[in-house]
């Protein structure tokens, strides 16, 4: 593999070998990923505050004996990554110079694990948006075409990792936000079931529980032994995912069972499906069903998707309203149109505007959905979509406009139509990248299985990637910057 340096094929479990068998020092790979950033990050706008320094201290140790010690990280710039006394945006203008007053259990985690971060990672404001171009900090550019976005709203992560810039980043997925970026990017995402990654200490139920936390990454292997590292819930939890049988790294190690997958070739709006987006569908059950699994014509339904339609998007206006609401009081005061997007205003707008029973109703909507998908998925192993409708918009294609940004949001609801039902019914999902477009642009697809068997998703994982590996399929910005380099 051409390199920049001799760590940048490397992914995280590599690294941590190398330190672990001191072979490497901690501050080597930081400096070499800062190296990376500095030569790199100009071209795609990824890493949007910068904690080289935080790093190179922390690098210096003592460091935990986490699994991860000395690897270099992005925190996605969010709540759930909340750091004491380091800066907290949410992507939004009115939050420019907020710093976190506490730690979360992610990060109290994301720490013990021995990882190190260099920074935060460009999202869209308070990751409502499918893509990652705040006006607060201006697009992140796909680093396979920089006239695409990355997909959102964990793009920064999926960018950073995509140009190698690190193995691997936090990411968070409310919609889609892991699955969507990871599928633009050419990377792995795997969205955990509800329950299996801690909120707390500030936050217990989230958004009718659609949001889970992870990562993107170049290898199966890396979110496995992430997810071993910080699963579990925290003290107080509302909701607590299934135990696992044993450590998701010792399920790479077994072949998967003969599965039951059953096609999803129709999300629940109805969005039409590119056919690109559909021939990486069709490849990827072709590929299964050659491994020995049995590809079986049984399509879910939701018996009320209007209703459902309706209550997930209820649910995002008030999110907004409350977004803007902890906004207006870090700020000290009201919030005006230079301080909040247009979509986030429109949404929060709306959001005020619904009752208390109206949003209890929304969830009670998006729980049933779980409960219908439950007894679908009894005689099904394992629910294969497209991870997205369309390939990746273009940088600047949403612009959500002052004047009705509601157009541009149902057309972002069509490009990201299949993954938000899987943040509904709380089922782990994850996407894959098995296919390339003629165009060369990464498209995913995506794999969701029963509450709590993140397992089986796992071990067929680790099955596809050792059977179309991915893995060495470089994007154009890492390549003409690696033969620069050589020149």
């Amino acid at each position: 593999m051409p390199q920049l340096d001799e760590f940048v094929g490397l992914d995280a479990c590599a690294q941590a070998r190398l330190v672990a068998r001191k072979q490497v020092s901690p501050l080597e790979l930081v400096d070499a990923a800062i190296a990376r950033i500095e030569r790199l990050d100009p071209q795609i706008n990824a890493v949007v505050v910068k904690q080289f320094e935080q790093a190179r201290e922390r690098a210096r140790g003592p460091l935990p004996e986490g699994p991860f010690r000395g690897v270099p990280f992005l925190l996605k710039d969010l709540g759930g990554a909340a750091e004491q006394g380091a800066p907290q945006t949410f992507g939004c203008r009115m939050l420019a110079r907020n710093v976190a007053s506490y730690d979360s259990e992610l990060v109290r985690r994301f720490r013990a694990a021995g990882l190190i971060w260099l920074g935060r990672s460009n999202s869209s404001e308070f990751g409502i948006s499918p893509t990652a171009e705040p006006a607060l900090y201006g697009a992140t550019r796909n680093p396979w075409n920089l006239a695409r976005s990355t997909g959102g709203s964990s793009g920064g992560a999926a960018a950073a990792v995509a140009a190698r810039l690190v193995p691997f980043a936090h990411a968070s997925d409310a919609g889609g936000s892991i699955r969507i970026p990871a599928s633009g990017c050419g990377l792995f995402g795997l969205k955990p079931s509800r329950g299996r990654i801690p909120v707390g200490p500030k936050i217990g139920e989230n958004m009718a529980g659609l949001p889970s936390e992870l990562c993107v990454s170049v290898s199966v292997r890396d979110s496995a032994a992430l997810l071993d590292a910080i699963a579990g819930a925290d003290l107080g939890a509302p909701y607590a995912a299934p135990p696992k049988a044993r450590p998701f790294m010792d399920e790479l190690m077994s072949a998967p069972r003969r599965l039951r997958i059953a096609l999803m070739t129709s999300p629940v709006n109805g969005a039409p499906v590119h056919p690109e987006c559909m021939e990486a569908l069709m490849s990827a059950a072709a590929l299964c069903r050659a491994l020995g699994h049995e590809i079986v014509d049984e399509r879910p339904a939701l018996s009320e998707p209007a209703q459902f339609l309706e209550a997930f998007g209820h649910v995002y206006m008030v999110k907004a309203a409350l977004d803007v609401e902890m906004a207006e009081a870090i700020a000290g005061r009201a919030a005006g149109e230079a301080d909040i997007e247009t979509l986030t205003d429109e949404l929060a707008r709306r959001g005020r505007a619904l009752s208390a029973t109206a949003y209890v109703n929304a969830t009670r909507a998006l729980h049933r959905a779980g409960r219908e998908l439950a007894r679908f998925m009894l005689d099904v192993d394992v629910l294969l979509t497209p991870t997205t409708a369309q390939p990746t918009v273009q940088i600047g294609e949403l612009r959500y406009p002052k004047e009705d940004p509601v157009p541009d949001f149902l057309k972002a609801a069509a490009y990201t139509a299949f993954t938000p039902l899987f943040n509904a019914t709380g089922q782990p999902a994850m996407s894959v990248p098995l296919h390339w477009a003629a165009d060369g642009m990464p498209i995913g697809v995506q794999f969701a299985a029963r509450l709590g068997d993140e397992a089986s998703l796992f071990q067929l994982a680790a099955q596809l990637e050792q059977a179309r590996p991915w893995a060495q399929r470089l994007p154009p910005l890492l390549l003409n910057s690696t033969q620069e380099t050589q020149a």
